[in-house]
């Protein structure tokens, strides 16, 4: 069985630029070295900087991507982005076409941390380098332009689980205090491996195989079992009280679908303020290219949430 005939129709020219990749060790240098149909960058009246600064404990520096728009004066709101890639791939610079364009609309500043990646890196690395820049971002703040009441997480999949993980740590260890969450099929559930959604879920970018594949690289363990950390993977958290007001959007077909429905679930019950999204006819990804309409509607749904995010 294929889900093909319910992928919305303007999103199947995207699988045929964005093919499905099959995971393995040797592969994951293939993989990350792949070049995808990415539209060019634009200027937008932005500036960019980028900064090495503190990592982890007995860590190397972490580098810091940060835009910020021209003309503005006072302090800004903040997103502090984190980057997809299924914990194995991926790399801040990646996105800036989104993120020139998305500090100029919303002027605000946007923090994107570049982590330590998988299996070269395990659970804790990643993770520990996304607070490491946190906490650097809410102590420079005045520095930066930043307004440190205002600094909220954004990720997209396993960047979207960082930025669940990180909302976590901030509450546990009375870190900085964070405005929001904003998570866009994130990768949150390692039982997903063992627990698979419905039977359309799944079958194109991010299939169920890649997925046991970036779980057992960060993990360093099979995934599915006992006495995995929710820093790890946010859905096993208990308790979810004194979260940030969270946007959570998904895609219909996505392998995260049922794991994104039922933390935003947990969250309502905790009594986060939270807002859900699922798209029908979607895959994993299928907002990274602007044109299809159903890429756009959601681009715009993401926008108004940011934009009530960060006043």
């Amino acid at each position: 069985m294929t889900s093909l005939p319910i992928v919305d129709p303007e999103l199947r020219p995207l699988l045929d630029a964005w093919p499905t990749v099959t995971l393995t060790p040797d592969g994951l240098t293939v993989l990350r070295a792949r070049e995808l149909p990415l539209p060019p960058v634009p200027d937008c009246g932005v500036d960019y900087d980028r900064r090495a600064v503190p990592g982890p404990a007995v860590a190397p520096d972490i580098m810091l991507h940060i835009y910020r728009p021209r003309d503005a004066t006072g302090p800004l709101g903040c997103i502090y982005h984190i980057h997809g890639g299924g914990y194995v791939a991926g790399a801040a610079k990646d996105l800036e076409f989104r993120h020139r364009p998305l500090a100029a609309e919303l002027g605000c500043v946007i923090v994107s941390v570049d982590y330590r990646l998988a299996p070269e890196t395990v659970f804790p690395g990643a993770i520990e380098d996304c607070y490491a820049g946190l906490a650097w971002t809410h102590a420079n703040a005045p520095d930066l332009g930043i307004d440190p009441a205002r600094i909220g997480v954004m990720g997209e999949s396993a960047g979207g689980g960082l930025a669940a993980a990180l909302a976590l740590m901030a509450r546990d260890r009375g870190g900085p205090a964070i405005a929001f969450q904003h998570l866009t099929y994130p990768m949150i559930d390692d039982r997903t491996c063992v627990k698979p959604p419905h039977a359309h879920a799944g079958e194109f970018i991010w299939t169920s195989h890649n997925n046991r594949f970036g779980w057992a690289a960060l993990l360093g363990q099979e995934p599915g079992g006992d006495g995995i950390s929710p820093y790890a993977a946010a859905a096993r958290a208990e308790d979810l009280a004194g979260l940030p007001p969270t946007f959570l959007m998904s895609g219909a077909l996505d392998l995260f679908v049922d794991e994104d429905i039922e933390y935003a679930r947990r969250l309502i019950a905790a009594g986060i303020a939270t807002e859900l999204h699922v798209h029908p006819g979607a895959f994993h990804g299928f907002d990274l290219m602007a044109g299809p309409g159903v890429a756009n509607r959601a681009h715009a749904m993401r926008l108004d949430a940011l934009r009530r995010g960060l006043t």
